[in-house]
């Protein structure tokens, strides 16, 4: 018997692997720092987060999360409640929503389908709090491809806003827009 090599004959999704979120820990300091120093996350997080003192804080209003594949990490995920985050980053900003930020760390990880899952956990994750009615997100509003990605999630364009002296596009999902298997109530 001879395989054809135009046919793959394992599954797309056994290859490229699941995607499982851990909370983020002291341990992960080297790990975030390195990514946060590749231009890739650069582009998406911006400066450094100061994840010496982050890591050691567990307010809550915020997850943090590692995403791995296998074991291996690949990712971040960060999930905060805006109305009550200490910098007030986003401004007076009415209860009920979260703000999610996402990064793939490995640039091998890139383009297989990672950041697809990790936002679908996010967004299942925000959604289980019945209080949540909507989820909003701000790439930097010339990261074209982040744009697109949130759009094809259902994200919808809010405004355009200077954030920390970023020009980022504001995006909103909201629980009646999501997903069906991501609309639970209590």
């Amino acid at each position: 018997m001879s395989l054809n090599p135009a046919v793959d004959p394992i599954p797309k999704a056994a290859v490229e692997g699941v995607v499982t979120l851990r909370r983020a820990n002291a341990e992960d300091l080297e790990l975030l720092r390195y990514w946060h120093r590749q231009p890739h996350v650069v582009t998406a997080a911006g400066d450094d987060w100061g994840w010496e003192a982050e890591l050691s804080r567990r307010p809550e209003w915020r997850e943090q999360f590692i995403a791995e594949v296998g074991g291996k990490p690949i990712g971040f995920v960060q999930i905060i409640d805006p109305a009550r985050e200490d910098t007030q980053y986003w401004g007076g900003i009415a209860a009920g929503n979260r703000a999610i930020d996402i990064w793939i760390g490995e640039k091998d990880s890139l383009g297989r389908g990672y950041g697809t899952q990790m936002m679908r956990q996010a967004i299942e994750r925000s959604f289980a709090d019945p209080s949540v009615t909507a989820l909003l997100v701000d790439p930097r509003d010339n990261n074209l491809r982040a744009c697109r990605f949130y759009e094809r999630l259902g994200f919808e364009f809010v405004v355009r806003r200077c954030f920390d002296g970023d020009y980022c596009a504001v995006y909103r999902l909201s629980r009646a827009a999501a997903a069906p298997d991501t609309r639970k109530t209590a």
